[in-house]
């Protein structure tokens, strides 16, 4: 619930439309058949485990650079946004006024059951499988590379789409057609690249280093491939200041590794219940996100992207 202390919203509840899904971050509620309410919340989650803490304003943080982004991609692939404002959507006034900046309208689609995850650099799980394989998701890679080394190009590693307090598995290219067939599988792993690559340039003329990135995708009812969920946001890629990025260390970061980094500190195990996090790591991390979303798309662009 949000609260007036610190403006933060663990769960919705909203009561004039009916709950489709409880994500780790977003609730889904159904609006009529065809499309849906997505609501991001301010949970958090750590090694796919949602924190019992929330971090105020985190949700809006991620629901307009996910806008941001959509509409800078949206000629190489649609995405799942629907033109239906969200007065039509949520009727009620005070259901609606905690809405605002953090709920989109999105077409109801059927995703696919893989994350598809883009690397420009060796870090993260892809750094521990290439040490012991020299590749990651059987991909081979040049040997000698230290850690946080760019990569020779872009590569496409997907993974499984875990459910709350389960674990993404990286996978092999040929697990994603086994799981949705060659078309799909090729033309998914060509759209991850092609905005990867968009991204990464934008984001190199702001300063910002996109690591990785991870992205979800669905299919209409003519099977046409479509982009869902969020985009190139804190939760779901790796940002670095590209000032402070020295290949052979984790260069810091503006995600939520600072989390990571907090919890494991503490030697929590990565199984639920998750610690609370206190008042200053709150803090930092939501000063984090806005890092974030300024160094990316500036101050000045977020009131109009806070229209939902």
């Amino acid at each position: 619930m949000a609260t007036a202390a610190n403006d933060a919203m663990f769960d919705s509840n909203l009561r004039s439309l009916e709950l489709v899904r409880k994500g780790k971050v977003r609730d889904v509620y159904a609006v009529g058949r065809d499309e849906l309410l997505i609501v991001a919340t301010d949970r958090l989650s750590a090694y796919d485990v949602v924190l019992p803490t929330p971090i105020p304003d985190k949700g809006r943080v991620l629901t307009r650079l996910s806008n941001f982004w959509f509409a800078r991609t949206e000629d190489i692939v649609a995405n799942h946004l629907s033109d239906t404002p969200l007065e039509r959507a949520v009727p009620d006034r005070d259901e609606r006024a905690r809405l605002i900046g953090r709920a989109t309208v999105a077409h109801r689609l059927t995703p696919l059951p893989v994350e598809a995850v883009v690397r420009g650099y060796i870090v993260g799980s892809g750094w521990r499988d290439y040490r012991t394989t020299g590749t990651v998701c059987g991909v081979a890679l040049p040997p000698g590379l230290r850690l946080a080394d760019a990569l020779p190009e872009p590569i496409f590693t997907p993974s499984t789409k875990a459910e709350s307090g389960a674990h993404d598995e990286n996978v092999s290219f040929d697990a994603v057609v086994g799981l949705v067939g060659r078309a799909v599988a090729e033309e998914v792993r060509r759209l991850s690249l092609a905005i990867y690559v968009r991204a990464r340039e934008y984001a190199r003329m702001r300063g910002v280093i996109i690591a990785d990135t991870k992205m979800e995708f669905g299919q209409d009812a003519d099977g046409r491939i479509v982009l869902i969920d969020e985009l190139l946001t804190p939760d779901s890629s790796r940002f670095w200041p590209a000032a402070e990025y020295r290949p052979g260390a984790n260069p810091p970061s503006f995600d939520k590794q600072y989390i990571r980094d907090w919890l494991d500190a503490r030697g929590w195990d990565h199984r639920p219940p998750a610690p609370s996090l206190p008042p200053e790591v709150v803090a930092r991390t939501t000063a984090k996100y806005r890092e974030a979303e300024a160094a990316l798309i500036g101050a000045d662009s977020a009131p109009a992207a806070r229209q939902a």
